[in-house]
Order: structure tokens, then C-alpha cells, then sequence
């Protein structure tokens, strides 16, 4: 299951200050987080508006995920830098493999 901000940002259309904009509370009370608060100019989304983004907000919470565990598994840009200073076209090249290596393991699609 999604999480609700990401389906409150597909229905805006854009990135939302959950502290100002839209505040969302979970009462523990184990009906899950909800929206308290609607400063938008837009009508507030109703539930089956939100739950019909599902899909969507599911395939852009994956590919979030790809680009967080690429971004910590690439190498050092410094490495690939280096080797162009150097002219080791080797080093440059080892850059590139392990750049490669993460995008296979984390693919996209």
C-alpha cells in the first residue's frame, strides 16, 4: 500500500509542504493517517479519488526506491574525475562498469 502523501501529489500535481499545505494525523485509533488539514486551491481529494491513484503512486514510490538505492551504491563521481585528470583511461573506465553493475542490479523497469 501506497503512502498517502505520494497519492496527495499525484492528484496536485506537484510536490506539497506537508507542514503548511496538508497536514496529515494518525490517530492511532487503527483507521490509519488521514487528512486533518487542506490549504490548497484545489477541492480536497476524496477517498476514492485518492485510492484510484493506487497504481500510479505504487509505480512512482518503486522507482523512488531504485533511485535511492542507486544513489548509494555508485561510486565515487571523484574516482571517474581523477581518472580523466590522469588520462588513466582505465580508471575511467572501472567508473563506468561499476555505474553500470548498480543499474543492472536496480533497474528501472
Amino acid at each position: 500500500m501506497t503512502n498517502l502523501t505520494t497519492k496527495i501529489e499525484l492528484y496536485a500535481n506537484r510536490k506539497i509542504d506537508f507542514t503548511k499545505e496538508v497536514r496529515l494525523v494518525d490517530n492511532s485509533d487503527g483507521k490509519g493517517v488521514f487528512i486533518a488539514e487542506w490549504n490548497l486551491d484545489i477541492a480536497k481529494p476524496t477517498d476514492a479519488q485518492l485510492n484510484a491513484l493506487e497504481a500510479q503512486a505504487n509505480e512512482v514510490e518503486r522507482l523512488n526506491q531504485v533511485k535511492a538505492n542507486r544513489a548509494n551504491e555508485y561510486p565515487d563521481f571523484r574516482e571517474y574525475l581523477d581518472g580523466i585528470v590522469k588520462g588513466d583511461n582505465a580508471q575511467v573506465q572501472k567508473y563506468i562498469n561499476d555505474c553500470l553493475a548498480v543499474k543492472a542490479k536496480y533497474p528501472k523497469s
